[in-house]
């Protein structure tokens, strides 16, 4: 009875140190340097804590920005200053700074890394609006694909559906006193004979997309420019015809003694 009495003490001695533990990763914080990026991991749990607080169920989010929130100038100097005699010392609370949309609304969030939850979630008001997602960029230029206008243009330039590529590009603010939304303009290119779309504009087209609504708010068809032709335009080496400049001859750079850098983490000496 007593040796189990004595086993069953040191199973609860390790299963409370252990629990403990892993609700304060203290050996994971020490490793860190406060300055180091976020990891994959951190990324993944800023996005589910942010989800918690906004459900995505009742919320229409988007994060344009996830990134490290630096700390105070003053107390990463006194972990430093600290860190170098007592290297146990536990440095300043890690977070990260959020830019996400949320219910069409720009918010600017600080969340705890520590803690896992939102310290701070401010609403921008002023100009400007946050980066566009490769969602939102793909969805918009889909959009003239379906819109009978541009369709016809194609048709009345006698080019292939199949052979347009499309692209959205910010309109900028031009110091209105007024936001009027979010806004892109697409443009299209042709490619039909090359991969260098770029030397194949399809001119005189004008699409604009509401990113909110997601839906084409404006389109004019000016008039009708040639585009131009494929030939010569494409770069790739297999499609390339000799004579070719001379080839590069080989280069070797060698440190027989070993580099003279240091890489320790994120830092480089």
């Amino acid at each position: 009875m007593a040796h189990s009495l004595k086993i069953f003490c040191c199973l609860f001695f390790f299963f409370f140190i252990f629990s403990t533990l892993s609700i304060i990763p203290l050996s994971n914080q020490l490793e860190q340097h406060p300055l180091d990026s976020l990891t994959p991991n951190e990324f993944i749990r800023v996005q589910a804590i942010v989800n918690q607080s906004h459900p995505t169920v009742t919320n229409d989010i988007t994060f344009q920005y996830i990134g490290l929130n630096e700390p105070d100038k003053q107390a990463l100097i006194s972990w430093l200053q600290n860190h170098r005699t007592t290297p146990i010392t536990a440095p300043p609370p890690r977070q990260a700074f959020v830019i996400a949309r949320i219910n069409h609304q720009t918010h600017e969030l600080v969340v705890d890394l520590w803690y896992d939850n939102i310290v701070s979630d401010h609403i921008h008001h002023g100009f400007g609006y946050p980066l566009l997602t490769f969602e939102e960029q793909n969805g918009a230029s889909q959009l003239v694909f379906n819109h009978a206008p541009f369709l016809a243009a194609l048709n009345k330039r006698g080019l292939k559906v199949e052979e347009v590529i499309c692209e959205t590009f910010a309109v900028g603010w031009f110091g209105e006193t007024k936001q009027n939304g979010r806004v892109v303009k697409v443009m299209c290119y042709y490619l039909d004979g090359t991969v260098n779309l770029y030397m194949r504009p399809i001119e005189a087209i004008t699409v604009t997309v509401d990113l909110e609504a997601m839906k084409i708010t404006h389109f004019r068809d000016r008039l009708v420019v040639p585009v131009p032709k494929a030939a010569g335009t494409d770069y790739r080496e297999s499609e390339q015809k000799a004579p070719l400049g001379p080839e590069l001859k080989g280069i070797t750079i060698v440190q027989p003694d070993g580099p003279s850098f240091i890489i320790d983490g994120s830092r480089v000496r």
